[in-house]
């Protein structure tokens, strides 16, 4: 199945790709339909499609669903997901839905037994917030339909077989089967994944005995705005009574998550495993379900009302053992399913979609290294697996200790330590001492401020200046002759890297900018020398995902370009 004029489309078609480059640059277009099929519409598949999108990749993205769910599933809004909207182009829409999450509150067995407030270092740029999960699919969606791309929905993927030039996979929608020719697959299906399933990946772990109902209601109490409440009952150690709070915007707004009393209860599901996770809306509980855990174990009297919607759910905990087969990957819940403790889940699917978009950008336009690709499972999965591992061990604890080190709880909590020390496509160079209290390859490359610019009446900040769509080399210069070198290295690293890479000069106070035309920031309050432990002659390149890539104490051509050698293809 073969579109006329795949080749050199003048603007974006209906799958949303651009036309401008010749044939031959995007290898086999003729063969296929769309560069990349998308399989699920959340918020884990918007982001895929955003990223490829951004980067003028043609996707299509479908989902089984008529229309968005109207629930609150997923809350919380970590503040690393906000630093990938602010790249996204879609920070300001969710702020302006969002309400801000100040702390948590836990009680037990009717007193407070300890309350953590969500404070942050002053050099993370954002909070963490509450924003329904419908309402940051609204967003995503809105963002990719700017790009010229929209939802397919009432459309799934029935099958799917790869080769070595891409995947054929068959549709069923509104007008019926139809078969697409995709170069690559991305499974963003969910628990229920028909791409995990149909590759056969091994989805191994279990499922949490307990069921739960979760509600959206409005409660009349006095707690304090923007502030989580968990309530348990324990006895001999163990939590048999639960309520959790998490608020929404809107006035005393709540996402009400707690057991299933025993005529709401289902028998386990035939099999149990994988089908025993997610909303079951043929149990909805009613308001008076609710009022009845809010009698027992609200900090304080409570009415609630109001009620949007209300559904039983059940946890399971499990991974796959891979990310990738082939032209084929899978990414979210299709991946990795667990408890909610922490709002970890969405958060970690729109990391996961966030790792692979310029990835397989750069190989759909045949830039990328034979290696890049599968760096995004040697990245991902260990992240997965421990994401996986700390909210089984939460859920089963029940949050009935202080945690040891509150601050890098939050940190950890916040995903700002989300690391990848191991990855396959990261290297540094670096002796002694240098660049030591700054951060390492795979590490999150910290903001910070007090950039200045030329013909700029105010100071800029790092993150207003990586580049989210390609590489950007941070080139460190303490004196004139530094700042001529780097100025040369940075032309030839842009050529390896086929241009798609931007750099800048970071100058210490007091140096003038190079002969060389070549952007130029001045570090004036030292902010950047501090964050990055930075001295003369040193560089950093940090990813499109705002990750280190690389470092050395003392840039030079032949290091930088082998690495780059690494990522890009020839």
């Amino acid at each position: 199945m073969v579109r006329p004029g795949a080749g050199a489309v003048a603007g974006p078609g209906p799958d949303g790709r651009t036309g401008g480059s010749p044939a031959a640059s995007w290898g086999e277009l003729a063969m296929t339909d769309v560069d990349v099929l998308i399989a699920g519409a959340g918020p884990v598949g918007l982001t895929a499609a955003l990223e490829l999108r951004r980067r003028g990749i043609g996707c299509r993205i479908i989902d089984r669903l008529a229309k968005r769910a109207p629930y609150a599933k997923a809350v919380g809004i970590q503040p690393r997901t906000l630093e990938i909207w602010e790249h996204s182009g879609v920070l300001r829409d969710a702020l302006d839905a969002a309400i801000e999450m100040r702390g948590m509150q836990i009680y037990t067995n009717g007193e407070l037994a300890f309350e953590v407030q969500l404070d942050l270092p002053d050099e993370v740029p954002y909070g963490f917030v509450a924003l329904p999960q419908y309402e940051t699919e609204r967003i995503l969606a809105g963002q990719l339909a700017r790009l010229g791309t929209c939802i397919e929905r009432g459309t799934e993927l029935t099958s799917f077989e790869q080769d070595a030039g891409g995947v054929t996979a068959t549709l069923a929608g509104p007008a019926g089967p139809q078969p697409v020719r995709a170069r690559y697959l991305v499974g963003c299906d969910g628990a229920h994944s028909a791409v995990r399933t149909g590759l056969g990946l091994d989805f191994a772990g279990g499922a949490f005995p307990e069921q739960y109902m979760l509600a959206d209601v409005v409660a009349d109490w006095s707690m304090p705005p923007g502030v989580g409440i968990r309530a348990q009952h324990q006895s001999d150690g163990k939590t048999d009574d639960l309520l959790v709070c998490i608020p929404l915007p809107g006035r005393s707004r709540y996402r009400m998550s707690m057991f299933v009393p025993p005529e709401l209860a289902a028998p386990d599901p035939q099999g149990a495993g994988e089908m025993a996770h997610g909303l079951d809306g043929s149990r909805a509980p009613e308001l008076r379900h609710i009022q009845a855990v809010l009698d027992r174990l609200a900090p304080q009297p409570a009415q609630a009302s109001d009620m949007r919607w209300s559904s039983v759910f059940r946890i399971s905990h499990r991974i796959v053992d891979r990310y990738r087969s082939g032209r084929v990957f899978v990414a979210g819940d299709a991946a990795h399913i667990h408890p909610p403790t922490g709002a970890q889940g969405m958060n970690t699917g729109i990391q996961d979609a966030w790792n692979l978009g310029w990835k397989l950008a750069l190989a759909v336009q045949g830039l990328a290294s034979d290696a890049l690709l599968d760096s995004y499972d040697a990245e991902r999965r260990p992240v997965g697996e421990q994401v996986v591992g700390q909210t089984v061990r939460d859920a089963r604890t029940g949050f009935d200790a202080r945690p040891d080190d509150p601050a890098a709880m939050i940190l950890r909590e916040a995903q700002l330590l989300v690391g990848y020390p191991d990855s396959p496509v990261a290297g540094e160079e670096v002796t002694g001492g240098q660049l030591a209290a700054g951060p390492r390859p795979g590490q999150r490359a910290p903001d910070c401020g007090g950039l200045r610019r030329s013909a700029v009446a105010f100071p800029l900040r790092l993150f207003e200046v990586l580049d989210p769509a390609d590489h950007t080399l941070l080139l460190y210069a303490g004196d004139s002759a530094r700042a001529a070198r780097a100025a040369a290295l940075l032309g030839a690293a842009q050529r390896r890297a086929h241009g798609r890479l931007r750099g800048y000069l970071i100058l210490a106070p007091g140096t003038p900018p190079p002969a060389d035309p070549v952007p130029a920031l001045t570090d004036s309050g030292g902010q950047f020398r501090a964050a990055y432990d930075a001295a003369g002659g040193c560089g950093y390149l940090v990813r499109p995902d705002g990750y280190i890539g690389y470092r050395a104490g003392q840039l030079t051509e032949p290091g930088l370009l082998a690495h780059l050698a690494g990522i890009f293809a020839r």
